[in-house]
C-alpha cells in the first residue's frame, strides 16, 4: 500500500517533520519544525508569568499539550509538499492559547506580534511607499503550465479597486499581507487565493476589509467566467465589467441553455435590455462570507468552473420567476432590482433553480404518515424525492401506533414508532439535496402519544444506537389540554392512536373533552394499551432532553390550528424543518409552502421604518411568491395538488437586529418590542393586501370559500378566538392601520393565496446580505462563524463606526473583544449604551424575545422560527419561559441555545481558521423544574451548536 501523507508527520511533537515546508517572511523556505513553536510558547509564558515559572513541570506539560495541539491542526490536512507560512503558525499558537483559558498570555501575545509587525513595516519604509513600488521578483505559473513574470501593477490596480471607496483602507496593508504569501512558481490560482487571504486577515483590523476580500474573489470569479464562456484567458476589472456585463449576459443564457443547465425559454427574453438593466457596481456591496457562499454553492458550474457572475445570478432568478408575467421582461427587471439590492431575498431553493430545467423552488414540505406499513415505505420514498431538490420535511408521525399495540393483519404486537423512525433518519441521510446540503427532516410527535418517552431519547448519544436517529430533527406537538394538567399538576394519559383515533385531528375544546372521554375508557378497561403519568414529570423530562440533547422542540397544537384560515379545510398535524410553516397536511395532501424574507435593516433609517419603501418591496414579494407555486416542479403530485389548490406562501423577514442598529434600539427594551409589533403589522398589512389584489387579477385559490379570509377574519382577529379557548390571557391587539378597510376588502376580492406569512431562519440568504439572521439577536460582536463554505470573521461593522467615533477602536480594543467573546459587558472604557445596544444573543433575557415574538405573531397566519437563548439555564429557568412562550400565545418554538452547554473556540481571526463547534460537556445542573431529578451519569449534555455547518438553521 502507498504511504499516507498522514503517515510522513511523526508523532513527536519536538520533531523536525519532512515533507512539510514553511514560508518565512524573507521569503526563504525551511522544513516544520514544532520544536520552535514550543520555544515560541514557553516565551510567551514567561513574559506573563515571570522567569521563575521556567523550571515548572506543569510549565513543561503545558507547552507539551498546546504544541502538539497546534501540530495537529497545522498538519491534519498536510501532504507532500504543503507550504506553511509563519504567520498561520502564529495564529494557531495564539488559537491555541484562547482555547485553552490562557487568556493574558494570549492577548499579549497578539500585542507583541502586533507590535512587531508595525515595527518591520516601519524598518520597511511601507508607510512611506507607495502602494506598487518595488515589485517582487517572481513568476507564476500559467493555466498552461508556462512560467511568465508577475505582474504586480496588476495586482497593484487590482487592490486599489478593491480599497476603492471604502474608509479607513489601506491598500498598502493587502499588498504588504499578500507579499508575505508569494513565492517563485506559484499558480494563477494560488495568487489570486494569496490576494483574498491577504485582505481576510486584516478582517479584524476593520470590518471594510471583508469587502476588499469580497471584491478580490469578485476579480477571481469574473476572469473564471469570462475565460469559461470566451474559451480562452479572458479577464475584466471592475471598471471594464461595467461595460461588459450586457454582452457577457447574453453568451452565459445561451450557454447555460447549451449545457442544458438553464431553461430554453430564458432566450426568449429580450436579454439585451434585461443585460443593460445589470448594475455591475452591485458586485461591490458583498462581503466576504455573501460571495463566497455564492461562489461554493450557489453559481453555476460546469466541471468546477463557475460561469455565472453576480448579477446574471439574480437576473437568471428573476426571470425564473417571470416566466408566466405578461410583460416579463418589466417584471424580471422589477423583481432583479429587488433582490441585487438586497431588499428582499428568496429561500434558498428559489436562488438554486430558478430558471433552470427543474424548477423546485419551494422550501417546505409537510407530510403525516397513516398508520399502514404502504403509508410509511410511501413516506420515506416521497422525502427522498422532495428532499433532492433541496426541500426541508414536517413529518406528522402520529397516527403511527404504538409499542404493545394489536396487529390485525398477523396477530402479532408492533414495535412502536422508533424503529420507523430510524429509517427515516436514515433516508435523511442517504438524499443529501443533491449534494449542495445536508439533507434535513423533522419528526412531529403529540404529547399524548403511547411512545412519547422514547421519542424524547432519539437524540441521545447512549443506549440502543438501533433506536436512536442522531441526524434528524424531532419536536413536541403540544396539545393545550397537557399544558393546563401541567400547570394543574395532574395526570396525563398516554395512549396509542389505533385506540383513539380522532384526538389526531382534534384540537382546543373538541380535543379536550374527547381525551377525558378516552381516559374514562381506559379506566374502565375498555382500552387495552394506555399509560398515566404526572403531567408535570413528562413536561420535565421534555425540558431535560431539550437541554441535553437540542430536541425535541416545543411546539404549541392549539394556536396553530385555532388560527389557521384554513379551519374549513383539514388540520395542522406539525410545523415543518424550521417550525415557522403551519399547513394542513393529510393522507392525500402534502403540503408545500414557498418561502422569502424582507431584509428590515434595508427598509429603516434612525427615524424609523421606510414605510413607502416597506410597502412597494413586500407588494412585489408577495407576486414573487406567488409565481413561485404556478412555476415550480414538483416531485410528487401530492404536493402539487395541495398547492396549486390552496396556494400558500411564506413571506418573512431578516435583519431585525440591525434595524434595532440603524434606529440606536437595544433588543431588551420595550421599545424594540414595539417596533416588532408596529413593523410586522405594516408587513401584515401590506401582504395580505397584496395577496387580495392578486384575487383581483388572477383569481381566488380554490379553497378560499368558508376561510377564514371569506370571513373578513384576519390574523390579528383570530387572536381572539385563541384567547377565547383559554383562562386568563393577556394578548396585546394594538394597531395603528386601518383595519377595518382591509377586512372589507378581503371579503369582497378574496385572497390569492390561503396563507401569507412566516418568518424562516434565513441563515444562509442572511449570510449573502451581510445581515443578522431572521428576528435573532447578534451572536457576538466579533467572532468565527462557520457553515459549508468554510470558516469567516465576523465582526459588527456597526459597533466599529460607533468605537471609531468615539476614539476607542484600536489593537487593544480587538484583543479585548477577542478575549471576552466578542461581549461588551466586560470592557470598562465601552460606555453603558453601547453595550446596552449591542448586547449579544446570551446578555439578553430570553423573556425579552418572547414578547417581542408574541406581538409579531398577532399579525402573522403561520409561525416564526424562533430561537431562545439562556446563558445560564437551569430547570426553573427552562420552565418558565416555555411556559411562557405558551401563555404568550407563540405557536412554536425552535433551536434552545445554551451557553454553558457549548464551548466556543476562540480564534486568532486572523485567516479565519477557527471554528465554533458545540463540545458536550455535563450540564452543572440538569434542567428540573422545581425538583426534576438530575439526568443520569451516562447523559451527555451538547445543546446546540450556534454555528453548526450541518444545521439547517445555521445554513
Amino acid at each position: 500500500m502507498a504511504e499516507s501523507s498522514s503517515s510522513l508527520i511523526t508523532n513527536h511533537p519536538d520533531a523536525v517533520v519532512t515533507h512539510v515546508r514553511v514560508l518565512r517572511r524573507d521569503g526563504s523556505i525551511s522544513e516544520f519544525d514544532a520544536s520552535k513553536i514550543s520555544v515560541a510558547l514557553t516565551k510567551a509564558f514567561l513574559a506573563v508569568e515571570g522567569d521563575g515559572a521556567a523550571a515548572s513541570t506543569r510549565l513543561h506539560r503545558l507547552v507539551t499539550e498546546l504544541t502538539e495541539q497546534v501540530r495537529q491542526s497545522l498538519l491534519r490536512y498536510a501532504g507532500p509538499g504543503t507550504l506553511l507560512h509563519i504567520e498561520q503558525i502564529q495564529d494557531q499558537v495564539e488559537l491555541a492559547l484562547m482555547r485553552g483559558g490562557y487568556h493574558q498570555v494570549a492577548r499579549d501575545y497578539v500585542l507583541y506580534r502586533e507590535q512587531h509587525a508595525e515595527a518591520r513595516r516601519a524598518e520597511a519604509g511601507l508607510v512611506a511607499e507607495p502602494a506598487g513600488s518595488s515589485a517582487p521578483d517572481l513568476n507564476v505559473t500559467d493555466h498552461d503550465g508556462s512560467l511568465r513574470p508577475l505582474d504586480w501593477n496588476r495586482v497593484c490596480m487590482i487592490v486599489d479597486q478593491a480599497c476603492s471607496g471604502l474608509d479607513e483602507i489601506d491598500p498598502a496593508a493587502v499588498l504588504e499581507e499578500t507579499r508575505r504569501n508569494l513565492y517563485d512558481g506559484m499558480s494563477v490560482g494560488e495568487l489570486d487565493e494569496a490576494l483574498t487571504l491577504a485582505a481576510r486577515t486584516l478582517v479584524e483590523r476593520d470590518p471594510g476589509y471583508s469587502r476588499v476580500s469580497a471584491r478580490l474573489l469578485l476579480d477571481q470569479l469574473r476572469r473564471e467566467a469570462l475565460s469559461y464562456l470566451a474559451g480562452s484567458p479572458r479577464e475584466a476589472d471592475q471598471e471594464q465589467i461595467r461595460d461588459r456585463y450586457p454582452e457577457y449576459f447574453a453568451e452565459y443564457v445561451h450557454h447555460g441553455i447549451e449545457l442544458g443547465m438553464l431553461a430554453p425559454e430564458l432566450a426568449e427574453f429580450d436579454l439585451g435590455r434585461l443585460g443593460r438593466a445589470l448594475r455591475a457596481d452591485g458586485d461591490l456591496q458583498f462581503d466576504y462570507l455573501g460571495l463566497q457562499t455564492l461562489y461554493d454553492r450557489y453559481f453555476l458550474h460546469h466541471s468546477g468552473t463557475r460561469f455565472e457572475l453576480p448579477q446574471a445570478f439574480f437576473m437568471r432568478v428573476a426571470m425564473g420567476l417571470a416566466l408566466n408575467e405578461p410583460d416579463r421582461e418589466a417584471c424580471a427587471v422589477e423583481f432583479y432590482e429587488l433582490l441585487s439590492s438586497f431588499d428582499f431575498m428568496c429561500s434558498t431553493p428559489t436562488l438554486f433553480n430558478a430558471g433552470t430545467t427543474r424548477p423546485q423552488l419551494s422550501s417546505c414540505f409537510l407530510t403525516t404518515v397513516a398508520d399502514d406499513l404502504d403509508s410509511i415505505f410511501a413516506a420515506y420514498r416521497n422525502n427522498a424525492l422532495l428532499a433532492k431538490y433541496s426541500g426541508g420535511l414536517g413529518n406528522d408521525w402520529t397516527p403511527v401506533r404504538g409499542m404493545g399495540a394489536h396487529i390485525k393483519g398477523t396477530n402479532g404486537t408492533s414495535q412502536g414508532l422508533v424503529p420507523f423512525l430510524k429509517i427515516a433518519n436514515d433516508t435523511t441521510v442517504a438524499v443529501n439535496q443533491g449534494g449542495k446540503r445536508k439533507g434535513a427532516a423533522c419528526a412531529y410527535l403529540e404529547t399524548w402519544h403511547i411512545d412519547i418517552e422514547e421519542f424524547l431519547d432519539l437524540r441521545r448519544n447512549t443506549g440502543d444506537d438501533r433506536r436512536r436517529t442522531h441526524d434528524m430533527n424531532t419536536a413536541n406537538w403540544v396539545p393545550d389540554e397537557f399544558m393546563r394538567r401541567v400547570e394543574a399538576d395532574a395526570s396525563w394519559t398516554l395512549f396509542s392512536p389505533d385506540e383513539v383515533p380522532d384526538l389526531h385531528d382534534l384540537y382546543g375544546t373538541e380535543f379536550a373533552e374527547r381525551y377525558r372521554h378516552y381516559e374514562a375508557a381506559a379506566e374502565r378497561g375498555e382500552l387495552k394499551v394506555f399509560r398515566q403519568v404526572r403531567a408535570v414529570d413528562l413536561w420535565r423530562r421534555m425540558l431535560t432532553m431539550l437541554f441535553e440533547t437540542g430536541h425535541p422542540w416545543i411546539t404549541f397544537k392549539d394556536p396553530c390550528n385555532l388560527r389557521s384560515p384554513q379551519q374549513h379545510a383539514g388540520v395542522v398535524h406539525s410545523s415543518n424543518l424550521c417550525t415557522e410553516i403551519t399547513l394542513n397536511t393529510s393522507m392525500e395532501e402534502v403540503a408545500v409552502c414557498n418561502l422569502g424574507s424582507i431584509n428590515l435593516a434595508r427598509h429603516v433609517t434612525a427615524d424609523g421604518i421606510d414605510h413607502e419603501q416597506l410597502r412597494r418591496t413586500t407588494r412585489t414579494a408577495v407576486r414573487m411568491l406567488d409565481n413561485v407555486i404556478d412555476i415550480n416542479f414538483y416531485t410528487i403530485p401530492e404536493a402539487r395538488n395541495s398547492n396549486l389548490h390552496h396556494r400558500p406562501v411564506g413571506l418573512g423577514l431578516m435583519g431585525f437586529a440591525d434595524a434595532l442598529v440603524v434606529q440606536g434600539l437595544a433588543a431588551a427594551s420595550e421599545e424594540a418590542v414595539e417596533f416588532a409589533d408596529r413593523s410586522m403589522e405594516e408587513i401584515s398589512y401590506h401582504a395580505i393586501a397584496a395577496s387580495s389584489d392578486l384575487a383581483t387579477e388572477r383569481g381566488s385559490y380554490a379553497s378560499f370559500d368558508g376561510s377564514l379570509w371569506s370571513q373578513g377574519v384576519l390574523p390579528i382577529d383570530s387572536l381572539r378566538m385563541l384567547a377565547d379557548s383559554r383562562a386568563n390571557t393577556d394578548f396585546d391587539y394594538s394597531s395603528s392601520m386601518d383595519w377595518d378597510g382591509l377586512r372589507e376588502h378581503v371579503r369582497a376580492n378574496g385572497m390569492r393565496n390561503s396563507n401569507v406569512m412566516a418568518i424562516a431562519p434565513t441563515a444562509t440568504i442572511a449570510n449573502i446580505c451581510g445581515v443578522n439572521q431572521s428576528i435573532e439577536p447578534p451572536y457576538r460582536n466579533l467572532y468565527v462563524k462557520s457553515n459549508m463554505s468554510g470558516d469567516f470573521t465576523v465582526i459588527n461593522e456597526r459597533l466599529v463606526a460607533d468605537l471609531k467615533q468615539a476614539g476607542l477602536w484600536d489593537e487593544a480594543m480587538v484583543s479585548d473583544l477577542k478575549y471576552f467573546d466578542g461581549i461588551l459587558g466586560p470592557i470598562d472604557r465601552i460606555s453603558a449604551e453601547l453595550k446596552r445596544r449591542y448586547a449579544t444573543a446570551f446578555e439578553v433575557e430570553a423573556h425579552w424575545l418572547v414578547a417581542a415574538a408574541a406581538r409579531r405573531q398577532k399579525w402573522i397566519d403561520q409561525a416564526q422560527s424562533l430561537n431562545l437563548y439562556l446563558a445560564e439555564p437551569s430547570g426553573r429557568k427552562l420552565d418558565e419561559l416555555y411556559r411562557l412562550a405558551w401563555r404568550s400565545g407563540l405557536k412554536t418554538t425552535y433551536y434552545l441555545r445554551s451557553s454553558s452547554a457549548t464551548s466556543v473556540e476562540k480564534s486568532t481571526l486572523r485567516g479565519t481558521d477557527g471554528k465554533l463547534n458545540a463540545v458536550p460537556t455535563a450540564p452543572a445542573a440538569a434542567p428540573s423544574p422545581t425538583a426534576t431529578p438530575a439526568p443520569t451519569a451516562t447523559a451527555t449534555a451538547v445543546a446546540c451548536s450556534i454555528e453548526d455547518p450541518d444545521c439547517e438553521a445555521c445554513q
